[in-house]
């Protein structure tokens, strides 16, 4: 068989078709649906250190002084 240049173009659009299903049938199966809602919520994730609670903070600080 002899590859020209419209076989290869016919190709690759098969497969990016395949991938492309592939892709959709992996994004809508339930069994993702608690890792896709855990991505979800990482932008408002606090990376901020916790603080003590035994001292006090900056602002209590000033109120009181």
């Amino acid at each position: 068989m002899d590859f020209d240049v419209n076989t290869w173009r016919s190709l690759v659009t098969v497969v990016s078709l395949g991938l492309f299903v592939a892709l959709v049938v992996w994004t809508l199966n339930k069994q993702r649906r608690a890792a896709f809602d855990e991505a979800a919520m990482l932008p408002f994730v606090d990376d901020a250190p916790a603080r003590s609670h035994d001292t006090p903070s900056d602002a209590q600080r000033s109120n009181t002084q």
